[in-house]
């Protein structure tokens, strides 16, 4: 066979086969765009797989990389005095509970404000939180606002920076694993602040909050002038400060059950503290 021959024939050959892989790829493609995209394989049979629990609606978050960029968080400002009213519109009024969470009080007290639909604010220490974890999971399910009230309840003007910060970070890293986030507020125990608190509670991004009405709760004075003080007490801006934990507080939960219904038909709205610095 001739030298041109062979070349005619092999082109021919390489001609075919370039033919013959671009239907093929053309076909694929077809199927790809018929078919649409690959199917999940079909799980292995067994015991079905447990539905994951509906979230409240509290908890739930954006998804990072939705919607438009957020700045930068901006710096806690570091404040010389605690912050004692709140600003709202019309007759808004603060509940804080300061102490727990102790399982014998504060499911009582948690179940009241779910029985009218009002959030509170619980000031925990991180030695009662750590034992209780599932109350402050449960805090953050039914909307509530979970603040920093050191790690054993020390008398802070009595003690260094160091350990103050470790009474602090402590019940942050708590708060943060069981609650879902680190705590946004912070109150001294027994009111007394000094300069470190200030300084160190503002560089873990916490705002201190203190109270206007003191029920005085923790002296057991009987569950008719624990009453009597809050409806006393009530005016719009108002911080209530009682306590669900430190020792017998069946006083204050009978409380709450009786003030709560007075104050929303006097028309207070209760609601938690909101951050001007996020």
């Amino acid at each position: 066979m001739k030298k041109d021959q062979l070349l005619t024939r092999r082109r021919a050959l390489l001609a075919g086969a370039a033919a013959v892989g671009a239907a093929g790829t053309a076909g694929a493609l077809a199927v790809a765009l018929r078919d649409g995209p690959a199917r999940p394989v079909a799980p292995a049979p067994g015991s079905p797989a447990h539905r994951p629990l509906k979230p409240s609606a509290y908890r739930l978050q954006p998804l990072t990389g939705y919607g438009a960029p957020r700045a930068a968080p901006a710096r806690t400002p570091v404040r010389s005095e605690p912050i004692l009213r709140v600003s709202g519109r019309g007759r808004t009024m603060l509940l804080t509970f300061d102490d727990g969470p102790d399982p014998r009080y504060t499911p009582d007290i948690l179940d009241t404000l779910a029985k009218y639909d009002v959030r509170a604010t619980f000031f925990v220490c991180g030695e009662m939180a750590d034992y209780n974890r599932d109350l402050l999971s449960r805090m953050a399910d039914e909307g509530h606002v979970v603040g920093n009230h050191t790690w054993s309840h020390p008398l802070l003007t009595s003690l260094g920076r160091r350990r103050i910060r470790s009474e602090m970070e402590r019940t942050s890293e708590v708060v943060e694993q069981a609650y879902g986030e680190p705590p946004r507020w912070f109150r001294a125990p027994y009111g007394a602040w000094n300069r470190a608190a200030f300084q160190l509670g503002a560089e873990l991004g916490m705002e201190p909050l203190a109270w206007t009405v003191d029920t005085l709760d923790w002296t057991t004075p009987g569950t008719g002038t624990i009453v009597d003080r809050v409806e006393d007490g009530a005016a719009p801006g108002v911080v209530v400060l009682s306590h669900d934990a430190g020792g017998d507080r069946s006083q204050s939960v009978r409380a709450l059950r009786s003030y709560l219904p007075e104050l929303l038909d006097s028309g207070y709205h209760l609601t938690v503290p909101r951050r001007r610095y996020v």
